[in-house]
């Protein structure tokens, strides 16, 4: 997730005096405003309950009104501040940082905690509603879909709860995974737009053992055909449709996992740098790979994946760009609009590494993503279960090197852009499998799995945890 604080505001206070408040925004969008002895508040209970060595400065308190070029300053040290809770693995994942943030969000958008209906949207169109508290965390209403629908409880940390934004055409694009930081009701409220929904998806692969989630696998196979997201040709169609209707969950999921991108996450077209600069390319997620559609500047049309196990590691970052208005200017805040992208780099041969870049505004729904994979490739490698691993991670319990505790990483990719700044990075290690490099023939591009050993992406995992 992408904090910043692009801008402030002058606002009354109850007594009819004026205070600064500082917008904090996710991904672009305005979460909440507070107030510079709110974040001083969470600045002190955080140094407090994990000591001063492990929470990053803070900008200090003035004893005279500030001037514009000071609330300006401050305006960026706090958003620096609030980057660095968010990135830490410790922090960032703590209960006291995430309460403060659904506390502030709620009471930014004025809605009274009481009961209220909530559509969840199911990967076939159908709808779910629940009864909830406009309080609720992310937790509480996947509990709630999960409830409703019968979810066994041991498949519940499979299933995670999206935002998604639906196109005239019906198409779907991802915004992003709902965290634990917000309230959902409050964050779709907010938005003011129908075209916005919640959706309950796979965030993981249940075992094939546990088939029978209340059809919720066969629905994503069905929906994401209807989407183009699966290919099939003309005798698959014709078998699922026929298993379909007879009733054969097991057989037609089956069927549906030979299919080719059975379950992915297709995102919307954007830019890479590979093969070359400048190319169009439509990114898929799944089955421990990013898939390449590429268009190359003589318009041909190549396909090939990426696997998450042979990235030595992957960031997001983000960079203010001006908004095409004719000017070569650098652009305020009111006049520059976010760019993401996520790097990845990968061993594109035996000895050899190399940055790829995706230019994509679901840039960090990509990550999300690719922790997903490897999340599920560390559950099969310790043979323990998604939900203790989550439960692990949101307990902080998750070890970490002490040399860990600050990390101060440079810019990525050596970029000339002084506004570019690091959001993401993960490391850590697990053994490789194999390379099918971006080409129109895979054989050639084969490694031993035993070829290579480097690090890869786990947030806040150590070796010890492997």
């Amino acid at each position: 997730m992408h904090f910043s604080i692009p801008e402030t505001e002058v606002r009354s206070g109850e007594n009819g005096s004026t205070y600064v408040a500082y917008n904090i925004h996710v991904n672009g969008v305005l979460h909440c405003r507070v107030r510079y002895s709110q974040l001083l508040g969470l600045h002190e209970q955080i140094k407090k309950e994990y000591g001063s060595n492990v929470v990053p400065a803070f900008p200090p308190k003035k004893i005279f009104t500030l001037t514009p070029a000071e609330v300006e300053q401050r305006r960026e040290q706090l958003e620096k501040y609030m980057q660095a809770v968010r990135q830490d693995p410790l922090l960032g994942a703590s209960e006291m940082f995430n309460s403060f943030l659904r506390k502030a969000q709620q009471e930014t958008q004025q809605i009274p905690t009481e009961e209220v209906v909530l559509d969840i949207c199911l990967s076939n169109g159908q709808k779910v509603t629940v009864n909830i508290l406009t309080s609720d965390q992310t937790e509480d209403v996947l509990d709630a879909v999960a409830t409703k629908l019968d979810l066994p409880d041991e498949l519940v940390g499979y299933f995670s709860l999206f935002l998604v934004r639906e196109g005239v055409d019906g198409s779907l694009t991802f915004v992003r995974k709902l965290q634990e930081f917000e309230l959902p009701y409050v964050s779709i409220t907010s938005l003011r737009s129908s075209e916005f929904h919640i959706v309950l998806r796979k965030r993981y692969e249940p075992p094939f053992s546990s088939l029978s989630v209340n059809g919720q696998r066969g629905i994503h196979t069905v929906s994401d055909i209807e989407r183009g997201w699966i290919l099939v040709n003309k005798d698959q169609h014709r078998q699922l449709k026929s298993l379909q209707e007879k009733g054969s969950k097991k057989e037609f999921i089956h069927l549906g996992q030979t299919l080719k991108y059975y379950g992915y996450i297709k995102f919307d077209p954007c830019i890479t740098d590979f093969p070359e600069k400048g190319c169009q390319v439509i990114v898929s997620a799944g089955n421990n790979e990013l898939n390449f559609h590429v268009k190359l500047p003589n318009e041909q049309m190549k396909e090939g994946s990426f696997k998450v196990t042979r990235m030595r590691c992957w960031r997001v970052t983000s960079s203010q760009v001006p908004i095409a208005n004719g000017t070569t200017n650098p652009c305020s805040s009111a006049k520059c609009e976010v760019k993401l992208e996520l790097a990845f780099e990968y061993l594109m041969s035996k000895d050899r590494l190399q940055w790829v870049t995706i230019t994509s505004q679901q840039a960090i729904m990509m990550s999300i993503c690719l922790q997903s994979m490897v999340d599920e490739l560390m559950v099969k490698k310790s043979g323990g279960s998604i939900k203790k691993l989550l439960r692990k991670r949101h307990n902080g319990s998750i070890h970490r090197p002490d040399s860990q505790q600050a990390v101060k990483s440079p810019p990525l990719l050596d970029s000339p852009d002084p506004n570019r700044e690091q959001i993401v990075k993960l490391s850590t290690k697990l053994s490789s499998v194999s390379l099918r490099g971006i080409s129109a023939s895979n054989s050639a591009n084969d490694i031993s799995g035993n070829d290579f050993h480097g690090n890869y992406a786990f947030e806040g995992i150590g070796d010890d945890d492997l």
